[in-house]
């Protein structure tokens, strides 16, 4: 994927289709499409058949892959019948457009800081029930924050998720997820000498009480004395694999969790301790340990490697289906290049900037000795590079993205099509066939992911006809199913849904995430990028 730069409001790619004959777009560049693991799902019970294949493509302009909002007309034809053998034939090629505004979709997008249940409550300003109508909380797709080791493990064997659980279900009732990090350290509340140990280390007391070591160490910031654990100490390391192993029991395939990040060590657990002189970080062997043993337990949900583990470490990390995550974009040159690697083992990319928007304004832009300060194009630049599917918004616990989202609307709009995976309709067309002893219709539509990534969950499609007031009739043709990382970005690819004709009736798409969501009569929660999106989130094909 090219770097490029994109500023406002999604613009217009023009995209010809005809009724009948060729496809006549004109559009110059024609990619193959290769096939992918499509899995082929009855799901209805006068479907006959459901295919999708590999196909030649029209390759959608630069403009488009960013997002910028196409208008994306179609000219709208009605073949007239064509009597012969087979049967009298009707095509109706549908009208396609982008859809106008930002379009957020499950398990990827943006996140703002989410410390506690309380952010939900009116009474905070800057939360999605404010007083100040933060918009930013219509682009956030899940929360993410951090918790306190010693706060969730009370004793040997002893551990409280009532906090936990009490923030979980507040994202839930909102359609969000959350994204865990548990610290065991956090030197930025080291003041001075007469700082409270436990105002910093999140270690348990109780596994220093079983033999623990820790050491007093200098923190950078004001030369104050710190309490330190020793990283690779055989008690510590035990009760934070014990810890991991409950974590797991409780947690692990929990829908309201998107993802874990593995911060089993060094400040704020990101794997490094360059501000604390005189802590040492476990060797190689001991890091790569501690991810083996969270890839043993956790079995379901995505675990994450923080961003100081690197080489190595981060290789044996792919290895075992870990992915990676930066929190330093922008403010330090290639720091995006880093998450390639992940992206290139079909991972999701997570990431965060030096700081927050405010802050990170008044950056030098001195490298080195300072930061790079923040730039529209340098945010467009960090979420193209790093084919990012996870990103913080703003990570300033302040005001929950409220200044950023005020000075950046239209973009960020934009990029909510762009982050991830963005599914969008190009080519709809409904081929009806009258025999004498039956009527079939065939919908043959072709979808591209305009997105930066591919989408890393299975993926259920379903075609509908609806009645006037989009109540289902019948399915036509089959479910299928999309399996996780096999829908690329860039790539396009073709379905086709067959079964017996309803006259009269308009056809529906729908993206579920399983099966068992659409045979039990629930909503989809994936959306379309095309004009004509329900209230449903199902897409009504508009002849």
């Amino acid at each position: 994927m090219k770097r490029f730069a994109l500023f406002g409001v999604l613009v217009a790619v023009a995209m010809g289709l005809n009724a009948c004959g060729d496809d006549g777009s004109g559009t110059s560049g024609v990619e193959e499409v290769s096939s992918a693991s499509e899995i082929e799902l009855s799901g209805s019970s006068d479907a006959s058949s459901s295919t999708e294949s590999s196909a030649t493509a029209t390759t959608e302009s630069s403009a488009a892959i960013t997002g910028e909002s196409s208008s994306a007309t179609a000219s709208v034809n009605s073949c007239s019948s064509q009597v012969g053998e087979p049967g009298d034939t009707t095509k109706v090629t549908y009208t396609l457009k982008r859809f106008d505004g930002p379009l957020t979709n499950p398990h990827k997008g943006f996140t703002v800081p989410t410390e506690a249940a309380w952010t939900f409550d009116p009474g905070f300003e800057y939360g999605p029930h404010g007083s100040l109508n933060n918009k930013a909380w219509d682009l956030v797709t899940y929360g993410s924050g951090y918790q306190q080791w010693n706060k969730l493990h009370k004793g040997k064997g002893v551990y409280d998720w009532s906090e936990l659980e009490e923030l979980l279900n507040a994202l839930s009732e909102h359609n969000m997820g959350y994204a865990l990090r548990v610290f065991p350290y956090s030197p930025s509340f080291i003041r001075d000498n007469s700082t409270p140990e436990e105002n910093y280390d999140w270690t348990p007391k109780f596994v220093y009480e079983e033999g623990a070591q820790k050491i007093t160490a200098k923190y950078k910031e004001n030369n104050a004395n710190a309490a330190v654990p020793v990283w690779d100490d055989p008690v510590y390391l035990q009760y934070a694999k014990e810890f991991a192993t409950a974590l797991a029991a409780k947690y692990d395939g929990d829908p309201r969790i998107e993802y874990i990040d593995v911060r089993s060590f060094g400040e704020w657990g990101e794997w490094h301790v360059s501000n604390l002189d005189g802590s040492k970080m476990p060797s190689v062997e001991v890091q790569k340990d501690m991810l083996q043993h969270y890839a043993s337990v956790f079995k379901k949900s995505l675990l994450v490697l923080p961003s100081d583990g690197y080489g190595d470490v981060y290789t044996y990390a792919l290895s075992l289906g870990i992915t990676k995550r930066d929190d330093c974009l922008i403010g330090i040159p290639g720091t995006a290049d880093s998450l390639v690697r992940a992206y290139k083992a079909n991972l999701p990319t997570v990431a965060e900037n030096c700081g927050s928007y405010a802050i990170m304004l008044n950056y030098t832009d001195v490298i080195p000795g300072g930061y790079l300060k923040w730039t529209a194009e340098r945010w467009v630049d960090a979420i193209t590079t790093a084919h990012l599917t996870y990103y913080v918004l703003d990570q300033g616990f302040d005001d929950c993205g409220y200044q950023f989202y005020n000075d950046n609307k239209a973009l960020a709009d934009s990029m909510t099509k762009v982050l991830g995976y963005n599914f969008t309709v190009e080519k709809a067309e409904l081929v009806t066939v009258a025999r004498s002893k039956d009527t079939t219709s065939t919908l043959n539509i072709t979808v591209k992911n305009t997105g930066v990534a591919p989408c890393f969950f299975d993926v259920y499609m379903v075609a509908e006809f609806v009645n006037e007031s989009g109540q289902v009739i019948t399915q036509l043709g089959q479910t299928t199913g999309i399996l996780k990382g096999t829908f690329k970005d860039g790539a396009s690819k073709e379905f086709s849904f067959s079964g017996p004709a309803k006259t009269g009736a308009s056809i529906a798409l729908s993206l579920y995430e399983s099966e068992a969501a659409y045979k039990g009569g629930k909503n989809p929660t994936v959306r379309f990028d095309n004009d004509g999106l329900q209230k449903n989130n199902k897409l009504l094909l508009k002849p």
